[in-house]
């Protein structure tokens, strides 16, 4: 499938910004189940130095500088990606406690690389990590294979937390979320995430875009319109399975994927430093929907 994708971020100061840095994660990675097939990136007002980069994670970065004096910042990203079809969920798997073995020991490059999303980050604190295994152990009893674990964790999520735009902010730590039983996506991609790494299972953030239309007939998912969060698990031999837990499902065709890192503070969509500005509003727009094949 097809889909067009269009995300706007604007930024408007109450004072006028002199000069600004920033980093943008807003182009779409390839995968081995998504293509970009064109894209734009509009910057206004139009910076003096632009550089396209590959970050740690192998996301795709791109740094502006603007000197020209501004009271607004306004970034367009509009790209058409492909997107395969999910692939089904595996009918076996290793017990999690294999993949907390393996990664521990390093075996093997996948291993290895896999550990750099098993330890504490910015988002997901290991301060936050025993409350967060209390609540992911039932998923996980002793001999359990990971991929079923997982999906059940997934699964209890979204039945024990509430879709609520109001009652967290990107800073509400995870401990904080478990006890509200409320947030966004990207609380409960976060919280996730910690239940696996207090297990000892590797888990990475993703960031990305739902389809804002449903095939006739479905119901709409939780997040369009929006930009959305997901994780992966990471199981030896099979790579890095997805899981959304705001819509309890394996991701596919309906998600395209922008950047993945430890946690939201990896693949921001536009963060830098400014001179000037005072008080600011943020304004955002996304807008993805199919697009007709060529």
């Amino acid at each position: 499938m097809i889909h067009h994708v269009v995300h706007v971020t604007e930024y408007l100061y109450s004072e006028r910004v002199s000069t600004s840095h920033h980093d943008l994660h807003l182009l779409p990675r390839a995968t081995p189940e998504q293509t970009c097939l064109g894209e734009e990136l509009e910057i206004a007002p139009a910076p003096a130095t632009r550089r396209e980069r590959t970050d740690d994670f192998g996301n795709r970065c791109t740094y502006v500088e603007i000197h020209e004096p501004h009271n607004n910042l306004r970034v367009t990203s509009r790209a058409d990606v492909e997107v395969a079809p999910p692939a089904p969920l595996p009918a076996t798997s290793v017990p999690w406690e294999s993949v907390r073995d393996v990664v521990r020991a390093g075996a093997g490059a996948e291993a290895r690389a896999a550990r750099a999303f098993a330890f504490s980050s910015p988002y997901v604190p290991a301060s936050t990590w025993a409350v967060a295994r209390e609540y992911a152990l039932p998923s996980f009893a002793a001999g359990r294979p990971v991929v079923e674990a997982a999906r059940a964790l997934t699964s209890r999520l979204h039945a024990d937390f509430a879709y609520d735009s109001r009652a967290t902010t990107i800073a509400t730590p995870v401990d904080e979320v478990l006890r509200l039983r409320r947030g966004v996506c990207q609380d409960f991609a976060h919280l996730q995430i910690a239940c696996l790494r207090a297990l000892g299972v590797p888990a990475r953030y993703v960031s990305g875009y739902l389809v804002t239309r449903p095939p006739p007939g479905k119901p709409r998912l939780v997040g369009a319109d929006a930009s959305h969060a997901w994780i992966a698990v990471f199981v030896p031999e099979l790579g890095w399975l997805p899981l959304d837990p705001t819509n309890d499902l394996v991701p596919g065709e309906q998600h395209v994927t922008v950047a993945w890192g430890r946690d939201y503070s990896d693949v921001t969509p536009v963060r830098g430093v400014i001179m000037g500005g005072g008080r600011h509003d943020l304004w955002v727009s996304v807008e993805v929907m199919p697009s007709p094949e060529p």
